[in-house]
């Protein structure tokens, strides 16, 4: 039974701040996968990376997304999420996947700390190419698709609140 949200999309789409948003109007939890292994893992994203490298991250938050044991929340992922079919079909089973679409320009725009934010890719892979291989990724789990660019957080979690059926089983 599908009791959550899931808010798929690239690091600087705004999952973190519209899933709380969203938990806040609807009367639902929050968690975010990222801070989740931070606390379980005692290690920032980005020190994980450095340690063990970005595949490592991968499967960690793989690990971590099939372990949650969650009804009635919206899950913010990592932007890595949608690279592991097993995570993302546990995902679709527990909830409705919204990806939060946002031009590469305008994720350029919003993070300005790219070397230390613990984005999980290969290191020749410029931030364009990371772009483009994850949009075919989150296109393909996704139920719902917000176009992002030019709303506030406010207005995005509006527009998701509007797209979900009134008797969403929450």
């Amino acid at each position: 039974m599908k009791t959550n949200l899931t808010l798929i999309g690239m690091p600087g789409a705004g999952k973190s701040t519209v899933g709380i948003i969203l938990a806040k109007n609807l009367a639902l939890g929050f968690i975010d996968t990222d801070v989740l292994i931070q606390i379980n893992q005692q290690k920032s994203l980005q020190q994980i990376i450095d340690t063990s490298g970005h595949l490592a991250l991968r499967a960690i938050e793989e690990d971590e997304i099939c372990k949650l044991n969650l009804t009635r929340h919206i899950i913010a992922t990592g932007g890595s999420a949608a690279y592991s079919r097993q995570a993302m079909t546990y995902l679709q089973h527990i909830s409705r996947i919204v990806f939060l679409e946002v031009s590469c320009a305008e994720i350029m725009r919003r993070i300005r700390n790219f070397s230390t934010r613990g984005i999980a890719k290969a290191k020749d892979q410029s931030f364009q190419e990371l772009f483009d291989e994850r949009q075919v990724l989150y296109r393909t789990y996704a139920e719902l698709t917000i176009a992002c660019d030019g709303l506030d957080r406010e207005d995005v979690a509006q527009a998701i609140i509007r797209l979900i059926p009134q008797n969403y089983p929450y």
